[in-house]
């Protein structure tokens, strides 16, 4: 017989699963102790900066990452990365150690309801019953994070289980995710075919099933317009392309408004819809028929209205090409306008950083980005066109970006990653500035500094509140010093002239660069 930390280990290599993200605590020593020469250990500096790291690295691989924290107090700091990895669909085994059996009745130190912590925002939460049930435990919390919808899973070990006998539980394979139902794909070609002036929406789950450019062939088979869903994590077409009509927006009167020429929508890989201000209308105009293909049954029962089909999307997409005529029948819609080459100025306007950046990146580069109040005008002027090109939190929260593209870039070395982001939003999760400098990920970070929050004084008018809000201003934040104090080399920029030049060195350095940009505050307008 052997140990169960010495069957969890074998097994842990049978899945490809030898990186491991942890920030190690008292009850966590059992399992790291003789740490294997062929595994790898991230460490980061606080418990939301490693759940991030190891969310960007499974979405870098497409496998399951592990996640090693400590006890309640590490698991707490985690909940926040939890719940944009469970909006993420990321699969991700995420352990913790529990105190040792032997007094945890006593109620000791550090014991902790893992499983109820855990347990809102991962698709199962769990602590064997027996310490030789560890290795079957981690066999079915890798098979059940990479099921379809994909998610976090979590599992509690309480300390004394690793030494104890054990063995490595038989291989099965599983089929992850199923294909949707043959009649609903031909009912919905069927009403595409027919359609007079067609749209499609994509969202993240296009490019998360690698269906990016099914989704061209099928739109422009159709000849529809296509849009971006709202507030999408990653980009499911690419944005420069002559169907593309821009982003819609996150609430229902302009979402009705947008979509109001089309008389059947296909919604793909997202909600119906995904809103934020709340401004009262109707889901879409009277007769537009929605149709809605998703990897995620609970977006399906979710949805306004339309009729949705639950599947493999990648599958689902090219299923529809085969199915409908080779002519359409219909013209293309028109291209949409360019947006005008910004202007230089002192600060800098954010227009001007963004058109800056989308000409000094290759094609390739990953895009992480976290700058609420510039995204739309990110989106103006990079238009991501490749797939895993851009990529956000899909839960909204802040901390992501930061620690998501450097275990992006750990597990995509060769791939340029940039990280831009504001600068209230980068001391969410600051930290892993240290683990790129530690591990040599050479992202590049673009902080977008406004001193504030900007996106919430565009949504505070929104609402229609005024200014006397307090908090929303963050001044006196020396980023380039922080990031200095972590080994990241890093520069100020706040003329225009010095922009282009920094984004090359930044990109021809062999180790993580900051660029610190000051750029003129603008609030964001929201719908209302």
């Amino acid at each position: 017989m052997v140990t169960v930390r010495e069957a969890t280990f074998e097994l842990l290599r049978d899945l490809e699963m030898t990186t491991v993200f942890g920030n190690p605590g008292s009850t966590e020593l059992p399992f790291l102790k003789d740490f294997p020469d062929d595994f790898r250990y991230v460490l980061g500096l606080q418990e939301a900066t490693v759940l991030g790291m190891a969310d960007g690295y499974a979405q870098g691989t497409g496998r399951a990452a592990l996640v090693n924290l400590h006890t309640g107090p590490g698991l707490g700091h985690a909940m926040g990365a939890m719940v944009t990895a469970w909006h993420n669909r990321t699969p991700i085994v995420v352990t913790a150690g529990q105190q040792d059996r032997r007094h945890i009745s006593l109620d000791p130190m550090l014991s902790a309801n893992l499983v109820e912590l855990a347990q809102p925002y991962v698709k199962r939460s769990y602590e064997p019953y027996r310490a030789e049930d560890v290795p079957r435990e981690m066999l079915r919390a890798y098979h059940l994070a990479m099921h379809a919808p994909r998610g976090p899973v979590f599992l509690g070990v309480p300390m004394d289980d690793w030494d104890r006998e054990g063995e490595k539980p038989p291989f099965h394979e599983v089929y992850y995710e199923p294909a949707p139902d043959p009649e609903g794909l031909e009912k919905f070609a069927e009403v595409l075919a027919g359609a007079e002036r067609p749209a499609v929406v994509a969202g993240a789950w296009v490019d998360r099933k690698g269906a990016f450019y099914d989704t061209v062939a099928l739109a422009e088979k159709l000849n529809a317009a296509v849009w971006e869903a709202p507030l999408a994590s990653r980009a499911g077409f690419p944005q420069d392309h002559p169907l593309f009509q821009g982003s819609l927006a996150s609430a229902q009167k302009q979402v009705s408004e947008q979509l109001s020429d089309y008389d059947v929508v296909l919604v793909l890989g997202a909600p119906v819809f995904l809103y934020y201000p709340y401004v009262p209308g109707p889901v879409v105009k009277e007769g537009t028929q929605v149709l809605q293909i998703t990897g995620d049954p609970d977006k399906a029962t979710r949805a306004a209205l339309g009729t949705s089909l639950f599947g493999n999307v990648a599958f689902s997409v090219r299923r529809l090409i085969e199915l409908l005529p080779e002519d359409p029948g219909r013209p293309a819609p028109p291209v949409r306008e360019a947006a005008p080459v910004p202007e230089a100025a002192t600060p800098i306007p954010p227009a001007y950083l963004m058109h800056t950046l989308a000409e000094a990146m290759p094609e390739g580069t990953a895009f992480f980005e976290e700058s609420g109040s510039s995204r739309g005008t990110f989106h103006e002027h990079v238009r991501p066109n490749w797939p895993g090109a851009y990529f956000n939190a899909a839960s909204g929260g802040l901390g992501y970006a930061m620690p998501a593209s450097v275990g992006y870039k750990l597990a995509q070395p060769e791939t340029p990653v940039v990280c831009l982001i504001g600068d209230g939003s980068s001391m969410y999760s600051v930290q892993a500035l240290w683990t790129a400098a530690r591990y040599g990920a050479n992202v590049v970070f673009v902080i977008v500094d406004n001193s504030g929050y900007y996106i919430l004084k565009g949504f505070r008018d929104a609402i229609g509140i005024d200014d006397t809000v307090p908090g929303l201003d963050v001044p006196g934040l020396d980023l380039v010093k922080v990031a200095e104090g972590m080994g990241v080399r890093g520069e100020q920029v706040e003329k225009p002239d010095d922009l282009k030049g920094a984004l090359k060195r930044g990109l021809a350095a062999r180790w993580p660069y900051l660029i610190n940009v000051a750029v003129e505050p603008e609030v964001p307008k929201l719908p209302s």
